[in-house]
């Protein structure tokens, strides 16, 4: 069945207003125009599952997997649901043409990129059909891989969590969509979403709809412990900090201790913890101490990344995973939009989305009766 019911009449959002059926539900044939990033550590099987059975765009965080983990992952995905979901990937990681091929030949109609991918990869998922998404802080890189032949971008303003920009989501969303305007290229607004009112303002500035990681990081299905997810929930609007004592790119996390003297500490003493934190995130993703040397190189030449950056690029999967899989707050850090402060609670997927589309239409029918 196409994406309007039987009779063609409306499309199938629940009967809600038709503005909330967009380009982005055409393209990764789901209900609502709302994707659950692929969060490292955070979006297993079981959270994406439940965001693409309620709807949404579902995607799966592969980077911190091996590769038969994210097959396993897909097998789990694949029997929970029907419906479409994404992967996303690393494009700098040495196994990465086994990981296209092996999106291709489950049938995973989806791949997302948290950096700029390269065009031969892009190349291979679009002529085997699969869509694919990348993320971008800046109007020159929407560009740059619209040129490549994306099907999507992901704008993600300074509001964001984790890896993040310098310029605020409500300037960033209209530029990107003034460029790709006129293009087939779908536009999703990231960084400062979680509810109707904010969709409906994304639709606003042009873009197709929202991508969110904070909101489903703070849901029940997330496998983050209960006492992290309390952190996270006890955090005020003014609670997180803008960062690169991590790895040395900007990062929004929220404010700790260990994050206040992470920043006082010297440059030079954070690369014994980074190269630890290197062998450890190499160990845990199945690769050799070859394939490491191979992801830095790559790293360096593709993503501009100086040497320095290259050398800590691990502190944040593991840094991360010490907060949000071992539940050790005081010795890791906790990524996070600024939205967090907006948040009150981690009810089940499919309540957070389907309040946000009945908050979009109400907000809709309001403006628009």
């Amino acid at each position: 069945m196409s994406d309007t019911e039987a009779s063609g009449s409306e499309p199938t959002n629940g009967g809600r207003h038709p503005a909330l059926h967009t380009r982005a539900c055409e393209l990764f044939g789901v209900r609502y125009p709302i994707v659950q990033t692929g969060m490292g550590w955070v979006s297993g099987a079981r959270l994406t599952a439940a965001t693409s059975s309620a709807g949404g765009l579902g995607i799966l965080a592969s980077a911190t997997m091996t590769l038969e983990e994210l097959e396993t992952a897909i097998s789990k995905v694949q029997d929970r649901t029907d419906a479409p979901f994404g992967v996303n990937l690393l494009p700098s990681q040495p196994d990465a043409a086994e990981r296209l091929d092996l999106i291709v030949t489950r049938g995973v109609p989806v791949a997302s990129f948290a950096a700029a991918p390269r065009p031969e990869q892009v190349a291979q998922l679009r002529d085997a059909g699969v869509a694919t998404i990348v993320t971008v802080g800046a109007r020159r890189h929407a560009e740059k891989v619209a040129d490549m032949g994306v099907s999507a971008v992901i704008a993600q303003g300074g509001e964001g969590g984790g890896h993040t920009g310098s310029v605020p989501t409500s300037l960033l969303l209209g530029e990107v969509a003034d460029a790709l305007e006129g293009t087939d290229v779908v536009v999703l607004g990231a960084g400062g979403f979680h509810d109707g009112r904010g969709l409906v303002a994304a639709l606003a500035y042009g873009a197709d709809g929202v991508a969110m990681g904070t909101r489903f990081l703070l849901s029940a299905e997330s496998h983050v412990p209960d006492h992290v997810k309390d952190v996270y929930l006890s955090t005020p609007l003014t609670g997180t900090v803008v960062t690169s004592s991590i790895d040395g790119a900007p990062q929004r996390v929220i404010r700790t201790k260990f994050i206040e003297a992470l920043e006082r500490m010297p440059g030079p003493l954070r690369f014994p913890r980074a190269a630890s934190n290197a062998v450890r995130f190499a160990s845990q993703s199945g690769l050799s101490p070859v394939d490491l040397m191979k992801t830095g190189l790559r790293m360096h030449s593709d993503q501009d990344l100086t040497w320095s950056q290259v050398a800590l690029a691990a502190n944040a999967p593991m840094m991360t995973k010490a907060s949000v899989v071992d539940g050790e707050v005081e010795v890791g850090i906790l990524p996070t939009g600024q939205v967090v402060g907006a948040i009150d609670g981690a009810p089940p997927v499919a309540e957070i989305i389907a309040e946000i589309m009945d908050g979009a239409d109400a907000v809709l029918r309001r403006l628009a009766p």
